[in-house]
């Protein structure tokens, strides 16, 4: 008997079983992603990349990309100790957070290490969503004891969400409807009728441009889906995936779990956890708070100045320094510390990176030892850095209320 082949559609290619769970978005992700390349993310299928990765990259600069994030854990803490519960627990203080406002947070052990990073969103004098990349249920219950009024559930399966990011991103939502979304502040929360339900729509997001997170009920997914890419044609929408948004992220300064550090809790050599202080979080603690988890060992490490330091790194040339180690002289005799992030920018137009330094040479020179192929061959390079002390790309329309349209 002859071979028979049948080509299939390529809308009909979301029924293949990939061993990960779908989120409420795949029939419309699945459908758009010509390569079908998927990362595995909590469980969930997250698009790698749809077409292109850099064609995705530059829809967040130039006009709007949007990227599923469903698959991020979402916790509910609800109750009258639910404040306090979560106030002993992150660096930040919860007891003065606003009403339908969203703060970025980190929770670290005794030992001031950092566990996880997320957001936290108020959404009422006794309720609260957080939401970060892993879970985190069983350290969230362990920092409830001692508090009696706080009900935690997971919710990351109740909630669909997308990140709408670029400078389209605003004019695109009004034109979907959501009147006065252009008076929502950075990290500011908006509700809105939607579907079966509610929408609600908070000015937060990993590129740092002017960009959305739009969260609604599972049910009312395609709906949005389907509007927001109807609308956006006109807006120039595109959508995202994990290489695109990695590059958007490094260029705002944003850390990323198990890339520019690893939580405490999945370390096994010692030391190869890291402090907030190490990160360059130290804006976000708050020591004015009498306590949370980690308070006198941070407070002791940063009276001491003795610790290692994650720094943005302007590196010469046009190669980027991935995976290089860091030296304190051009010959590569002094080794201080390692990249953990990088790239060349196309909007920057520069080779930008993170390194971790060793605490006592982060002030002084710093060199990359880096390789790179060249028709097939292995190159060796060392060049200089410099230190840079703002995130590399940081609009002006990011932060106005109301942003321009484009």
């Amino acid at each position: 008997m002859p071979l028979k082949a049948e080509l299939q559609s390529a809308d009909a290619i979301a029924h293949v079983h990939m061993g990960i769970l779908p989120t409420p978005f795949h029939s419309r992700t699945s459908r758009l992603n010509l390569n079908q390349q998927w990362s595995e993310w909590n469980g969930f299928a997250s698009a790698v990349y749809f077409a292109d990765s850099h064609l995705e990259y530059f829809a967040t600069r130039n006009t709007c990309g949007v990227f599923d994030v469903s698959p991020m854990r979402k916790y509910r803490f609800k109750g009258a100790d639910a404040a306090a519960m979560l106030d002993r627990m992150v660096t930040r203080d919860v007891i003065a957070q606003a009403v339908d406002t969203v703060a970025y947070n980190v929770w670290c052990t005794d030992g001031g290490q950092v566990v996880d990073d997320g957001t936290i969103f108020r959404l009422g004098d006794d309720e609260f969503m957080l939401c970060c990349a892993d879970p985190c249920y069983d350290w969230f219950c362990l920092s409830a004891v001692g508090f009696d009024e706080v009900q935690i559930s997971e919710i990351s399966e109740d909630v669909a969400a997308l990140s709408l990011q670029g400078p389209t991103s605003c004019a695109l939502l009004k034109a979907l409807g959501f009147a006065g979304i252009e008076q929502c502040k950075p990290f500011q929360i908006m509700r809105f009728a939607f579907g079966t339900g509610q929408l609600m729509i908070s000015r937060t997001g990993y590129t740092g441009d002017l960009g959305y997170e739009l969260w609604i009920n599972p049910q009312d997914a395609e709906p949005l889906w389907d509007e927001l890419f109807d609308k956006g044609r006109l807006y120039g929408i595109q959508p995202m995936g994990d290489e695109s948004l990695e590059m958007a992220r490094v260029e705002a300064g944003f850390l990323a779990p198990d890339v520019d550090f690893h939580g405490a809790l999945h370390t096994v050599e010692r030391g190869h956890d890291h402090t907030p202080l190490e990160l360059g979080l130290g804006w976000i603690l708050n020591f004015r708070k009498p306590h949370f988890s980690g308070r006198a060992a941070l407070l002791a490490q940063k009276e001491s100045g003795n610790y290692r330091r994650l720094l943005k790194l302007d590196i010469e040339g046009n190669k980027p320094a991935e995976n290089s180690i860091l030296y304190a002289d051009k010959k590569c005799g002094t080794e201080i510390g390692y990249v953990t992030s990088a790239m060349w920018s196309p909007v920057v137009k520069a080779n930008i990176a993170y390194g971790l330094v060793e605490a006592k040479y982060f002030e002084g020179p710093i060199w990359a030892e880096i390789y790179h192929q060249k028709e097939l061959r292995w190159l060796r390079k060392v060049a200089r850095c410099t230190r840079v002390a703002k995130p590399f790309w940081s609009p002006e329309r990011a932060k106005a209320t109301p942003p321009p349209d484009c």
